[in-house]
């Protein structure tokens, strides 16, 4: 059975070209163009192998999500991935401290991402 990644961001060509690169790679892919919506997505049944964020975004950005998401049962230990323009270290120390697993920089490479994906995500 193939995983499932969900991609939060506000860009609908990030999200497009996530998209593919992951389809490709075989993976099942579910999408969010915000905080707010993955949420309300998560809380009404969606249930991602692994979660793919920006941090930058309308109404509820990355990091307020990521501690959202770290509070709903079941997803204490689902891997969440942040791919973001930010590269600054405190903003990547507030990251792991909320309970991000990894922290990308954008611009990402399709076969760089699916190779981080295949280590957090076994099976994937």
């Amino acid at each position: 059975m193939s995983k499932t990644v969900m991609i939060v961001d506000d860009s609908a060509t990030m999200v497009l070209s996530l998209k593919s690169t992951l389809e490709m790679s075989g993976l099942k892919v579910e999408t969010a163009s915000d905080g707010l919506q993955a949420l309300s997505k998560l809380k009404s049944g969606t249930k991602p192998d692994l979660i793919i964020t920006d941090i930058n975004m309308p109404n509820m950005g990355g990091l307020e999500l990521i501690k959202n998401v770290r509070t709903l049962a079941g997803f204490r230990f689902t891997p969440i991935l942040t791919l973001t323009t930010e590269s600054q270290a405190e903003k990547r120390d507030e990251g792991k401290r909320l309970g991000a697993t990894g922290w990308l920089v954008k611009p990402v490479a399709g076969p760089d991402l699916v190779k981080v994906i295949k280590q957090v995500l076994p099976g994937a």
